[in-house]
């Protein structure tokens, strides 16, 4: 996967069809093609006339949007943000999948949430809260502790210093088709999807750093 300009879209690891029945063949196409493309599309566009920029990774351009030029600081965060939402939304689906994680991240859930049903609940009110369109995550704080954060429009967790391990896309256009305004619907279906093996290696990287 490319991380920098110019950015392209690359193939999901999986066919268009795969998360069904939860989520739709149709969905996933256009929520790929259409939405995701879009994002990268701008992001290239803004950064086209900017090459000392050219060079950064996703995830310095996200970090460092303060000190872009102020004519492309909003661009840049919606845009550097909506590519690396996606991506880390895509990466974390699967189906067939294991129906609750396991291993180190299990332990940690259970750890810090009692159990992977009260992780389900507070996950899913957390996805249910965000007022119109944005993101739950399930994330590793500067302290090591997994928490669930919401973040809004195309906002990530990354400037506040937060690990993503796991998150859903409560955008309208990641569910309309198939689940109408059913939010909560869409979120059942989504917990059998997830890719807990990936998931667990987004939360063993917070010890690879060293942290």
């Amino acid at each position: 996967m490319n991380n920098h300009h110019k950015f392209i879209n690359t193939p999901l690891p999986y066919s268009y069809n795969s998360m069904e029945p939860y989520i739709d063949e149709k969905t996933m196409w256009l929520h790929h093609n259409r939405h995701l493309q879009t994002y990268i599309d701008n992001l290239n566009s803004t950064l086209e006339k900017y090459p000392q920029f050219q060079n950064w990774t996703l995830e310095e351009l996200i970090m460092n949007v303060p000190s872009l030029p102020e004519e492309i600081k909003t661009s840049v965060k919606n845009n550097a943000g909506g590519v690396y939402n996606h991506r880390f939304y895509f990466s974390n689906l699967s189906n067939p999948a294991s129906p609750q994680p396991f291993g180190t991240l299990c332990e940690a859930i259970e750890k810090e949430f009692c159990s992977y049903r009260a992780f389900q609940d507070q996950f899913k009110a957390s996805a249910l809260s965000v007022f119109g369109s944005g993101y739950a995550w399930l994330v590793v704080n500067a302290a090591g502790k997994l928490c669930i954060t919401t973040t809004a429009n195309q906002d990530t967790p990354l400037p506040l210093g937060l690990l993503p391990v796991l998150n859903i896309d409560v955008w309208e256009h990641a569910y309309y088709l198939k689940h109408y305004n059913l939010r909560a619907d869409y979120i059942d279906d989504w917990f059998h999807v997830i890719n807990w093996n990936n998931a667990n290696r987004n939360y063993m990287r917070y010890f690879s750093m060293g942290c």
